[in-house]
């Protein structure tokens, strides 16, 4: 009990600083007309995604360490489901459209503003929003009839495919190879989309300027941290025999609680944009009152 009530305490926090570092990161892009650029308008939808695949898991999770009997509806797991993979699969495309924005504006500066119109940019969260839909329909479709039966029990922080499989009483080999294919791709190419990108980016400043590498990379490495962060656990859960998931809820903590953290600390505290906008902004209520 004493070990859960850290947690609770712990997690707590974490979760209320992912809400608040997420919705503060939407309103500075939506009221700063200095953050009106491509960026950050993705920007702006990432954190959208990062909070809402935050509250999909991490409040049933608190609320279950004050809890002695951790239990779940069937549609509720159902639930958790749908919207973790919804979430997630938008994520990890839009997470390859920043990078290609970020591709756009160090490699081709001259035709950004052409190539990144506000167009290419809803149509990349309209896709990202598809893929990610599709993506989990095409996964739930196939689970949501199968039939269960005891023991129910999921030894996991959240509900996920590959455990609630394992539970049905039919044989599921060819719905896991499935999953892999379907979940364990999706991440395994946006990872590596995400990786030619960063690789291009840095190869291009090196050649151009050898004092904007460091910067480059000052800039680059904390975003890499955070895409294998997001994409190392989805890779190992979804692509790995399915035999070893009872011990990987680390990685499900690093993947929906600690990762959607990060965004915003990277975006706000290292963005120097971002806290020019914050200071002009909380100067202009100050001033206002």
């Amino acid at each position: 009990w004493k070990l859960q009530i850290v947690f609770f305490v712990t997690f707590s926090l974490i979760y209320g600083a992912t809400v608040l570092g997420n919705v503060l990161i939407m309103v500075m892009v939506t009221c700063s007309s200095t953050l009106h650029s491509p960026m950050y308008f993705l920007l702006g939808n990432l954190s959208f995604l990062d909070m809402c695949l935050s509250t999909v898991t991490t409040p049933k999770m608190i609320r279950d360490l004050l809890t002695e009997h951790k239990t779940i509806s069937i549609w509720g797991c159902m639930a958790q489901m749908f919207f973790m993979h919804l979430f997630g699969g938008a994520e990890a495309t839009l997470l390859v459209a920043m990078a290609f924005d970020r591709y756009v504006a160090v490699c081709k500066p001259l035709h950004y503003r052409k190539i990144m119109n506000y167009r290419l940019l809803n149509g990349s969260v309209i896709l990202s929003w598809t893929i990610g839909f599709t993506h989990t329909m095409s996964q739930m479709v196939l689970t949501v009839n199968l039939p269960f039966c005891g023991p129910h029990i999921i030894d996991n922080i959240f509900c996920d495919l590959p455990l609630v499989i394992k539970l049905a009483c039919v044989e599921t080999y060819t719905l896991e190879l499935f999953v892999i294919a379907d979940s364990g791709l999706l991440s395994l190419i946006c990872f590596l989309l995400l990786l030619v990108s960063y690789t291009v980016i840095l190869a291009t400043v090196q050649r151009r300027s050898s004092g904007g590498l460091s910067k480059a990379l000052s800039t680059l490495s904390a975003h890499i941290t955070v895409v294998s962060l997001f994409f190392g656990p989805c890779i190992f859960i979804y692509a790995w025999p399915f035999k070893s998931f009872a011990s990987n809820k680390v990685l499900a903590v690093f993947y929906t609680v600690i990762t959607p953290l990060l965004n915003p600390i990277i975006y706000t505290l290292r963005n120097q944009k971002m806290q020019v906008a914050m200071r002009k902004l909380q100067f202009q209520n100050v001033s206002s009152t």
